[in-house]
């Protein structure tokens, strides 16, 4: 279901992140389609990725970042599909988002990956109706996590990566 490695880590840099990256231990990547099953399958895989890591305790709140990076990066990061590329372009097609979790020294952090170059918006409070069933979800970011950030891709690449930070016993 995932790779290891560190592809985003190589594109973030070391600057960026809240945590040293030579205390590295573990990377799990996840590629996602532009669906929206692809919410429910990023926390799965965050399940069984801090399972595997003994960090079972961190699933809820880590889980509900997850779900709204990958959506926002869905919703406003990747472009519509159109019905003229049908199945074969679609299973050809990189994945539209990355996920990324990384386990590096009392740190775990996740980072989603998108084309866009549009920078991600935390709207302001005033300017939000409380009836609204969208446009909360860097807010939940903010409220459970440690941080986040985002930075534009290097090396010719167009798009960003987004992360958050959660600290870890």
């Amino acid at each position: 279901m995932g790779t290891n490695g560190t592809p985003m880590l190589d594109l973030l840099g070391r600057q960026f992140l809240p945590a040293d990256l030579r205390t590295l231990s573990s990377t799990a990547t996840l590629g996602l389609p532009p669906r929206p099953e692809s919410v429910r399958q990023a926390r799965d895989f965050t399940r069984s990725t801090l399972h595997g890591w003994r960090l079972p305790e961190l699933f809820d709140g880590v889980a509900l970042v997850v779900s709204e990076l990958v959506t926002n990066a869905l919703r406003h990061g990747t472009r519509p599909r159109t019905a003229e590329f049908g199945t074969d372009f679609e299973s050809a097609a990189p994945p539209a988002v990355e996920l990324e979790l990384m386990r590096c020294a009392r740190r775990l952090i996740c980072a989603v990956q998108d084309p866009s170059d549009a920078s991600p918006r935390l709207g302001r409070m005033d300017d939000m109706d409380a009836s609204a069933e969208s446009g909360r979800g860097l807010y939940l970011v903010e409220c459970f996590s440690d941080g986040w950030g985002w930075r534009p891709l290097t090396g010719g690449r167009n798009g960003k990566v987004v992360w958050a930070v959660f600290q870890t016993s």
